[in-house]
């Protein structure tokens, strides 16, 4: 399974590149990124096939990372590109009682999504 990294940046000129540039030096692709800047720092959120390679290679930079979970990083979804897609998405989602605690967009229109039940998101997709 995927993992999500948070990893937490000073809100500056080369923030992000210091996450893109320790990551690739350690030759760890980025799935999925997400980042936002709120109250003088960068939250970044990655999404990486080995998390415990990703954090060694992040604290080996001096980046500090924040927390980790499994992240559910799925297949190409049919009609990303079409409105509506992503509340449909999130409609089921929810009627299936379950909280997404982070969603992005991954490279080949896919997505990361990081849920309360990981498991029961899974089930769900399956059966879509």
């Amino acid at each position: 399974m995927a993992t999500d990294i948070t990893i937490s940046v000073d809100d500056r000129p080369g923030g992000l590149a210091s996450v893109g540039e320790a990551l690739g030096a350690a030759g760890i692709n980025i799935e999925g990124l997400l980042g936002i800047a709120m109250e003088g720092r960068g939250i970044v959120h990655v999404c990486v096939q080995d998390g415990t390679a990703a954090r060694t290679a992040l604290e080996g930079a001096g980046i500090k990372v924040e927390g980790e979970a499994e992240a559910i990083l799925g297949d190409a979804i049919p009609g990303a590109e079409q409105a509506g897609t992503m509340g449909a998405m999130a409609r089921a989602v929810a009627d299936a009682g379950v909280n997404v605690r982070a969603v992005y967009v991954a490279t080949g229109s896919r997505a990361v999504m990081v849920t309360d039940d990981n498991a029961k998101v899974m089930e769900l997709m399956a059966n879509m």
